[in-house]
């Protein structure tokens, strides 16, 4: 049963704003940006969502997944693929006998316009063609015209379809309008089952930022203060660069703290953020930038 909004916190959006700021000033030593950097590679979900896509893209993505850049085998790989159900199968397939995970969209992604039976059935068809972990859209239109039991009930019925796969729930906060509403469905998807809550669909602009995941990093905490339960966050769209996902890990580290550096509870939903962490890897390990012509274009 969703419990009463009523009493949740809400923000000022200028002071969220001068709170990300400071994080975005960090002074980061190069010994620790390395290790960053290969904590960033090793959470984030590459991800192709579109509508091109083939058999051979989904392989050709795996590989990459498996094998970061051969020139440093030392690496870790990427915490998962994200794909269209269509596309499980071939994901799980390419993947076989490694330890990246299939993440699929599901329920009418990305619009969430459809039946409960349909974003139903999408998502056992996930499930049933081998995803380990299903990233769901709430009905913004829903939410938006205050019918929150009804995103609460719809939350709840696909967490158990879900079975024992893990449950993303996206916001699409670009959709939302305020900070309050970001606190307000990051509460509801959380009380409904949620195993990671997740900005963005990736469709829209704009898509992840820094104040409406510090919000959703603040909702987490809460959370875990009251109950002692650990929920994941995936801020996703628009990380494109290895700085702005350095200022992600910071924030991350200063409002959630070390226990949610890692891939279990902290994702990254990106393509192309994979090959700017890697161009700064190769400079840090040999001095100088390779041409971005060496790295594969997703």
């Amino acid at each position: 049963m969703l419990t009463d909004l009523s009493k949740i916190p809400t923000y000022d959006t200028l002071g969220v704003q001068e709170r990300v700021e400071r994080f975005q000033k960090r002074s980061i030593k190069k010994s620790s940006k390395t290790e960053g950097l290969r904590k960033i590679l090793s959470m984030i979900d590459l991800t192709t969502l579109e509508g091109k896509d083939t058999r051979g893209k989904v392989e050709q993505l795996c590989y990459k997944a498996m094998h970061p850049h051969d020139a440093l085998p030392e690496l870790p790989t990427v915490a998962a693929i994200c794909v269209y159900p269509s596309m499980v199968g071939v994901a799980k397939n390419a993947l076989k006998g490694s330890s990246i995970h299939v993440a699929s969209v599901a329920t009418a992604f990305p619009s969430g316009q459809s039946s409960l039976k349909v974003k139903l059935d999408d998502t056992r068809f996930a499930v049933n063609e081998g995803a380990d972990e299903v990233d769901m859209v709430i009905s913004r239109g829903k939410f938006l015209s205050g019918d929150y039991n009804f995103v609460f009930d719809e939350i709840a019925a696909v967490k158990e379809a879900c079975g024992k796969a893990h449950l993303k729930v996206i916001l699409e906060t670009g959709e939302l309008e305020t900070l309050d509403n970001v606190r307000k469905a990051s509460e509801i998807a959380i009380q409904s089952g949620a195993d990671f809550i997740k900005t963005s669909t990736g469709k829209i602009q704009p898509a992840a930022t820094l104040p409406v995941t510090y919000v959703m990093l603040d909702t987490i905490k809460d959370h875990y203060l009251k109950t002692g339960k650990m929920i994941g966050m995936k801020p996703a769209g628009g990380i494109s660069t290895s700085k702005l996902a350095l200022n992600y890990l910071v924030m991350l580290n200063e409002v959630l703290g070390e226990k949610w550096m890692n891939k279990n509870y902290f994702r990254f939903g990106a393509s192309s953020l994979a090959n700017d962490v890697l161009m700064q890897l190769v400079k840090s390990e040999t001095g100088f930038y390779q041409s971005a012509n060496y790295f594969s274009k997703d």
